[in-house]
């Protein structure tokens, strides 16, 4: 039997003050959600719910008494009906031996220890909105290529991605039996304004060089209409796993730069 949704959906997005977030805020305001954007920085939330509409609540999602806060607030202003775990981030390129464990810990702690830390806390949200109103809810997590694909340099970041894919997987599993889809989205190189930033300690030459003469390179846009995209498929169809890369793009590792043209 396929489950039907009807009226106004409501969704949070994490990470939403830059990249990927925040223009999922922005599309799927555009597709009629009612959307409640979360990260830590209020001034870039506060200018982004002045352009969309959205709501917006301020939370570091490592910090158990923020999502709680969240969970909270959530509960007080109307019905759940999706979470997207975008929220993450890298920190080096360097080797297993030679890199700093405290950016592996800072990489667990936000690309799966936040995501654990949200679906545990609003995971009885979604099931009262579904008890509520019938239909279903939908959990997307945003994951990446390199929780698929190992590659030199990618330590702590392969290491955080693959246990976030594993995470999402086991979830699924978990949830066999309830009307709420798990899906994960692994993006492959995105050309945003922080996420290369960040990983080279705000070295922007070296943030450039990544992106320099690679035809293309997915936006933070491309990503957001493939995650709602997803959300809004008939509620009986689950996309578990979408991969998206940019054509230049066949692995992490491997990358064209230039003008892609046939050969011979």
């Amino acid at each position: 039997m396929t489950m039907k949704r009807g009226g106004t959906r409501r969704a949070v997005v994490t990470g939403a003050s830059s990249g990927i977030g925040a223009a999922t805020v922005r599309q799927l305001r555009a597709a009629g959600w009612d959307v409640v954007g979360v990260a830590r920085r209020e001034d870039r939330l506060a200018a982004l719910a002045a352009e969309t509409g959205a709501s917006y609540v301020v939370a570091d999602l490592t910090q158990q008494a923020d999502v709680d806060a969240l969970a909270a607030h959530l509960a007080e202003t109307g019905p759940l009906h999706a979470v997207v775990n975008n929220a993450g981030g890298a920190k080096g390129l360097d080797s297993v031996e030679g890199s700093d464990a405290a950016d592996w810990q800072w990489m667990f702690e936000v690309n799966v220890i936040a995501v654990k830390r949200v679906v545990s806390t609003l995971l009885p949200l979604l099931r009262d909105t579904v008890r509520a109103e019938g239909g279903g809810a939908d959990i997307v997590t945003v994951t990446s290529i390199a929780g698929h694909v190992a590659y030199v340099g990618g330590g702590g970041y392969n290491a955080a991605k693959f246990a976030a894919h594993a995470l999402t997987a086991v979830l699924r599993l978990e949830l066999n039996g309830e009307p709420i889809r798990v899906i994960e989205i692994a993006p492959g190189m995105v050309h945003t304004e922080e996420f290369s930033l960040v990983r080279f300690g705000g070295d922007q030459a070296r943030a450039d060089a990544v992106y320099a003469e690679v035809p293309n390179p997915l936006s933070a846009d491309d990503v957001a209409e493939t995650i709602v995209h997803a959300l809004g498929r008939p509620a009986h169809v689950d996309l578990d796993l979408i991969v998206v890369k940019p054509v230049a793009q066949s692995a992490p590792h491997l990358v064209a730069k230039g003008e892609l043209r046939p050969r011979g």
